[in-house]
């Protein structure tokens, strides 16, 4: 912690390696912000997709804070089950804080940790897609941060609601934390690539694969629309 620059805030690996007093707490940081990501709406500039990408990288060191698991595929799951977990709880929160906060929030002047814009943006999304909204925001930044609050807000079914929250959940982080896991050790051992070294730019194209069927759905969409003013 020495040569802490404010920069390493933004870098997924700093929380996964980090310690205090020679004890590595990187699984409580993980859990911590996946929680605050998808739960807090000041954990949007924390790094969700690439630290669930990293944390498959570094499951085993991850996993070893809490207990030894011989099992390579046993280690990779656990890790995921605990991340899924956090998302869940997170979101479960970010519902309660919508639910209670009402139209607050839509008079709140912006600050560093707070853009009403992303939450105009998100409230747009969500009416869009309805519940799905809630699988489709998990691998969208940003956006996974308001929707559980957008869905307290209108208050949309509870059993909906965490129907979906908890499948969003558990193909969120089994995705990622899986793709990191075996895509690092099949670049590394058949192509000597080291992924650590490319995690941004992975994850951009996690994003926009993700993301893709959700931007020609708006284009299409866009058309529709013009199409039938014009008519």
């Amino acid at each position: 912690m020495e040569d802490f620059h404010w920069t390493q805030l933004f870098n997924p690996e700093f929380y996964i390696t980090m310690e205090i007093g020679g004890v590595p707490i990187g699984i409580y940081m993980v859990l911590f912000i996946v929680f605050a990501e998808t739960g807090l709406f000041a954990g949007f500039f924390l790094p969700g997709d690439s630290l669930l990408f990293l944390a498959g990288i570094y499951s085993r060191e991850l996993v070893e804070t809490f207990f030894i698991i011989p099992s390579d595929l046993s280690n990779v799951t656990v890790l995921a089950l605990l991340i899924a977990a956090a998302g869940i709880l997170g979101n479960i929160f970010g519902y309660w804080f919508g639910a209670k906060s009402g139209q607050f929030l839509y008079n709140k002047k912006d600050s560093f940790f707070f853009k009403k814009k992303y939450l105009t943006e998100s409230q747009v999304f969500f009416e869009r897609h309805g519940g799905k909204a809630i699988i489709f925001a998990r691998f969208l930044p940003i956006v996974r941060t308001f929707v559980p609050i957008i869905a307290g807000v209108v208050h949309m079914q509870k059993g909906k609601f965490m129907l979906y929250n908890i499948l969003s959940s558990l193909l969120w982080s089994f995705t990622l934390v899986f793709a990191g896991h075996y895509l690092y050790g099949m670049f590394l051992e058949e192509l000597g690539i080291d992924l650590k070294k490319h995690i941004e730019k992975i994850i951009l194209i996690l994003i926009a694969i993700t993301t893709f069927p959700l931007v020609m759905k708006a284009i299409k969409s866009r058309k529709k629309n013009e199409s039938g003013n014009a008519t």
